[in-house]
C-alpha cells in the first residue's frame, strides 16, 4: 500500500510539471507576440533567478542597435528602492541584479510582476519593461503554532465538526497548499473546504462516538502538502483532550458575514456584530466568541467583544495594502464545542494619498531656437489610490509656452508649444500640478527653472532711426562730434557690439577725411577743422555690429550740420500784428488756473543754439493773471479769472534766441477777458484813439505815397534834362575830339558787401557817336530774392527804388 501511494504521487508531480511547463511555454509566446505589436517588452522568469542571470536582449527586442544604447545613456528608471535587473548597454542584454523573491515581492497577489522604463536621450525615448516573476516552489506548508489542543466532550454527537487551524504556503498556484492528510485514526476523518477567495482549511469529523473512560486524550498528526516539483509538506500535532458530556456545538445564524469599512478608519469603528445560539444549558449554553488564529498581522487590526460578538477596528486599516479581510469567527461553549462563520470585510478607498511627481529626464538649458513639439523633460506621476481617486490630470498654466502630453501609464511629456524668444524671457518657472479625481480632490506640484540659451538672431538696434548734430565752423580737429549708441538684445557675444564707418564720399573726399569714429564707444571726432561757407552739412553712415558667428549689423544715417553766427533775430510768426484793424484773444471768465490764452509761436532763421528761443512776459497790464510758458511760449493763466479783472488786457512778449550777443524781438498781445462778443464790443468801444491813430497813420502814408510819386515824377524830368543836355554835349565833343569822361552817380557803392539786404546798383554810360554798332550789358542786381524784415513799407521802398533803377535805365538807353 505505501509503495502504490508513492507512485500516485510521483504521477500527479510529473502531471503538475509537464502542465507548468506547457504554461509557462505558452505564456512567454503569448507575451513576446502581444508586445512586439505594442512596442512595449514583458519577459517573464522563475524567482531566486541569481545575480547576473539573463533575462532578454533589450535592444534586439525594442529594435534598436548597441551604439544608440551607449550615445543615448541608456538607464533603468524604477519607482523602488530595490533595482532587482540591470541593463547591459554594451550588450544590450537584461540581467538580475538582486535576488527576486515572488512571495516578498507580491505576496499572494498573482500573477506577480513589476515594471520599469529605459530612458534614452538625445532625443528622448521612453519604453516601459514588464518583467514577470514566475513562482517555483521554493516555500514548504507550515502551520502557524507546532500543536493543536482540542477538548472535546464525550458526548458529541458522531458527525460533530472541529476547524482545524489552516497551515500557510506563501507560494501560490500549483504550488500552494493542495491537500491535507490525517494520520490514520478510528475516531475521526478529515473532511477539506475550500474558502471563497480559495484558500483550503480542513476540519475534523467525528465518526466514532468517544469514551473518555477508554481513551481521555488522544493524538493525531496533521500533515499539510502542496502541488510543486518537488512535492513540499509541514505537519503539526494534534492533542485532543476528552471532556464530559456537552453535546451540542454552538450555531451562527450566518454561515458567511459580509460588512463594509473605510480605510483609516479610527479604532473602535464598529463593523460588524455575528451572533450564535447554543442549544445546551446552563455553563454549556455560555458561548464565548472569538477569532481564529488570524493570517499574519490581521489579529492587530481587528478586535471582538467575547460576550456581545461586536466586531470593531483595533489597528490601521490601509486600502493601499489589502482590499479586503476574511476572518474566522468562533463561538465557543464552556463545554468546548465550536461553532465558526466567516467574516468578509470590504475596505473602502479613501483619496487619502496625493499624487506623487518624479522628474525622469530634464533638459535644461534649451536653446531659443527650438521647434515647437520638442520635448523638454519626461515626469513619472503616480497615485496609490484606487479608481477615480487615482486618476491623475496634470496641468500646467495656460499662459506659458509649454504643454502636457501622456505618453505610457502614468508618463507625461513636457513640450515646447511655441517658438522661444530669450530677448523677451530669458527663463521660465514652470509649475506643474498633478490632481487626482477624488472627492475633495488632492494635489501635488512641482517647479522647473527652465533658461533658454541665447542665439544670435538680433541685429543691433540703434536708439533712432537717423540722427542729426550740430557743429560749431573752425572747430578743432579731433574734438567729439556726436555720439551714436545701438544696443543689441542678444546677450554676451553676440550683443557685443562694434561701430564702424561705410565707405562714402563727401565732396569727392571720402568720408574719413572728415570724421572718425571710436569702434567701441561710438564717439564721432571731427578729423579737420570745417568751414560753414565750404560745407554746410556732412551726411555718413555709421555701421554697428554684433560679435556673433555669423554677425548682424545694421546701418544708422548721421548728419553733421555746420553751424553759422548768430546774425538773424527772431520773426513772430504769431500772432500778426496787423495795423489796420484790432486783433485780441478772447478768454472767458470761468477759465480756471493754466487755460490755454493763446501762444506765441516765432522762429529763428539761425541754426544751433542760437535758433533756440525762450519767451518771456515783459509787460502785462495785469502781471499775476498770465505767464508765458519759457519754452514753448504759451500764454496760460496762473490764477483763477474772476469778475474784477479788466476786460482789456494788453501783454507785451519778448523772444529771445540763445546766440551770442542774443538777439530778441517783441509782439503785442491783446486779451478781452469775457464771455460774450457783445460784452467784448461793449468794452472795447473806448479803443478809438487806437482807430484814431489808424487813421492818421494811413493819412500819412498816402500822403507819403503822394510825395514820393511827385519826387520821382521831378527825378525822370530832371534825367531826361540831363541826357539831353550830355546827348548835346556829346556832340560837341564829338566834332571837337576831346577825351571822354566817365561819369559816377552818387549811389554807387562796393559789391563785395555782406549784408543781407539786397544792394541797388546804377550804371550810367554815355557813349561816343560810333559806338551806337557795339552791344551794351547791364549787370543784374546780385539778389533776387528778398527777406522783408522790417516790414511792409521797406518792402513798398525796395520796389519804388527798383522800379526807378530799371527806368533810369531805360532812359539812357533811350538818350544814348
Amino acid at each position: 500500500m505505501a509503495t502504490r501511494g508513492c507512485i500516485s504521487v510521483k504521477c500527479v508531480k510529473w502531471r503538475w510539471f509537464c502542465a507548468l511547463r506547457w504554461q509557462v511555454g505558452l505564456l512567454l509566446f503569448l507575451h513576446y507576440v502581444i508586445n512586439r505589436v505594442s512596442g512595449q517588452i514583458r519577459y517573464s522568469i522563475p524567482e531566486e533567478m541569481k545575480k547576473g542571470s539573463l533575462i532578454g536582449n533589450v535592444a534586439q527586442d525594442l529594435g534598436l542597435d548597441l551604439k544608440r544604447l551607449r550615445s543615448g545613456r541608456a538607464r533603468i528608471v524604477t519607482g523602488e528602492n530595490i533595482q532587482y535587473t540591470e541593463l547591459k548597454t554594451d550588450k544590450g542584454i537584461l540581467v538580475v541584479n538582486e535576488r527576486i523573491d515572488r512571495e516578498q515581492l507580491c505576496g499572494d497577489v498573482t500573477p506577480c510582476s513589476f515594471s520599469f522604463e529605459v530612458i534614452l536621450e538625445n532625443p528622448i525615448e521612453l519604453h516601459r519593461v514588464t518583467v514577470e516573476v514566475l513562482d517555483i516552489n521554493d516555500n514548504a506548508p507550515f502551520f502557524p503554532n507546532k500543536n493543536i489542543h482540542f477538548e472535546m466532550s464525550e458526548s458529541a454527537t458522531i458527525g460533530a465538526q472541529f476547524p482545524l487551524e489552516s497551515a500557510v504556503d506563501p507560494d501560490v498556484g500549483l504550488n500552494a497548499l493542495q491537500n491535507y492528510i490525517l494520520s490514520q485514526d478510528s475516531y475521526f476523518i478529515l473532511k477539506q473546504h475550500a474558502n471563497p477567495h480559495g484558500s483550503k482549511y480542513a476540519e475534523l469529523v467525528l465518526q466514532k462516538p468517544l469514551d473518555r473512560e477508554k481513551h481521555h486524550s488522544l493524538s493525531l498528526k496533521l500533515i499539510a502538502v502542496d502541488g510543486g516539483t518537488p512535492q513540499r509538506s509541514g505537519t503539526v500535532n494534534i492533542d485532543i483532550t476528552v471532556l464530559d458530556a456537552n453535546d451540542n456545538a454552538p450555531v451562527f445564524n450566518q454561515s458567511v458575514y459580509r460588512a463594509t469599512v473605510f480605510e483609516n478608519a479610527p479604532k473602535g469603528t464598529y463593523i460588524t456584530t455575528v451572533n450564535a445560539t447554543d442549544a445546551d444549558s446552563g455553563s454549556n449554553g455560555e458561548i464565548i466568541f472569538c477569532f481564529s488564529k488570524l493570517k499574519g498581522n490581521k489579529i492587530d487590526i481587528f478586535s471582538i467583544d467575547e460576550n456581545t460578538g461586536a466586531i470593531s477596528v483595533s489597528g490601521l486599516i490601509d486600502f493601499e495594502k489589502d482590499r479586503k479581510y476574511e476572518v474566522r469567527v468562533e463561538a465557543k461553549d464552556r463545554g468546548g464545542l465550536i461553532g465558526t462563520s466567516d467574516v468578509i470585510i470590504d475596505v473602502i478607498d479613501v483619496n487619502d494619498n496625493a499624487p506623487v511627481i518624479i522628474i525622469m529626464s530634464f533638459s535644461n538649458p534649451i536653446s531659443e531656437d527650438a521647434p515647437p513639439g520638442t520635448t523638454i523633460a519626461v515626469l513619472n506621476v503616480k497615485d496609490t489610490d484606487s479608481e477615480k481617486h487615482g486618476q491623475i490630470t496634470c496641468t500646467i498654466d495656460n499662459k506659458l509656452p509649454f504643454k502636457i502630453q501622456s505618453s505610457l501609464t502614468n508618463y507625461y511629456n513636457l513640450i515646447a508649444d511655441q517658438h522661444f524668444d530669450r530677448e523677451s524671457t530669458a527663463e521660465y518657472n514652470i509649475t506643474i500640478r498633478a490632481a487626482d479625481s477624488g472627492s475633495p480632490p488632492l494635489s501635488s506640484s512641482t517647479t522647473l527653472n527652465l533658461r533658454i540659451s541665447d542665439v544670435n538672431d538680433n541685429a543691433p538696434v540703434f536708439d533712432k532711426s537717423s540722427y542729426s548734430t550740430y557743429v560749431t565752423e573752425n572747430n578743432s580737429p579731433s574734438v567729439s562730434i556726436f555720439t551714436v549708441h545701438a544696443r543689441d538684445s542678444d546677450w554676451n557675444q553676440n550683443a557685443r557690439i562694434s561701430y564702424l564707418l561705410e565707405e562714402t564720399q563727401v565732396s569727392g573726399s571720402p568720408v574719413s577725411t572728415y570724421v572718425s569714429i571710436n569702434s567701441d564707444t561710438g564717439v564721432l571726432h571731427a578729423v579737420r577743422s570745417f568751414d560753414y561757407e565750404q560745407i554746410k552739412q556732412l551726411q555718413i553712415v555709421v555701421k554697428a555690429q554684433d560679435g556673433g558667428s555669423p554677425p548682424l549689423s545694421s546701418n544708422v544715417t548721421v548728419k553733421i550740420m555746420i553751424q553759422d553766427q548768430n546774425d538773424n533775430a527772431p520773426q513772430v510768426l504769431y500772432p500778426v500784428q496787423t495795423g489796420g484793424s484790432l486783433v485780441a484773444e478772447m478768454v472767458p471768465r470761468s477759465a480756471d488756473v493754466g487755460y490755454l490764452v493763446t501762444k506765441v509761436v516765432a522762429v529763428d532763421v539761425d541754426s544751433g543754439q542760437n535758433a533756440w528761443l525762450s519767451y518771456k512776459l515783459q509787460k502785462a497790464t495785469d502781471r499775476a493773471l498770465f505767464e508765458v510758458g519759457l519754452q514753448n511760449g504759451e500764454i496760460r493763466t496762473i490764477r483763477q479769472v474772476t469778475d474784477k479783472d479788466a476786460v482789456k488786457q494788453r501783454l507785451t512778449v519778448v523772444v529771445e534766441d540763445n546766440g551770442q550777443p542774443s538777439r530778441s524781438a517783441t509782439v503785442n498781445v491783446n486779451v478781452a477777458v469775457a464771455d460774450s462778443f457783445p460784452e467784448v464790443l461793449s468794452e472795447f468801444t473806448d479803443f478809438t484813439h487806437d482807430k484814431e491813430y489808424n487813421d492818421n497813420l494811413t493819412f500819412y502814408l498816402v500822403l507819403a505815397l503822394a510825395v514820393v510819386s511827385f519826387l520821382f515824377i521831378t527825378c525822370l524830368v530832371v534825367i531826361i534834362s540831363v541826357k539831353i543836355y550830355r546827348w548835346r554835349q556829346s556832340r560837341i565833343l564829338y566834332h571837337s575830339n576831346l577825351p571822354v569822361i566817365p561819369y559816377y552817380p552818387p549811389r554807387y557803392s562796393d559789391t563785395l558787401g555782406t549784408g543781407t539786404l539786397q544792394h541797388v546798383y546804377n550804371y550810367e554810360v554815355c557813349r561816343t557817336t560810333d559806338s551806337r554798332k557795339s552791344d551794351i550789358k547791364y549787370m543784374p542786381p546780385m539778389s533776387e530774392s528778398l527777406v522783408n524784415v522790417d516790414g511792409a513799407d521797406t518792402l513798398q521802398r525796395e520796389k519804388q527804388s527798383a522800379d526807378g533803377s530799371r527806368m533810369s535805365t531805360l532812359v539812357s538807353d533811350i538818350l544814348c
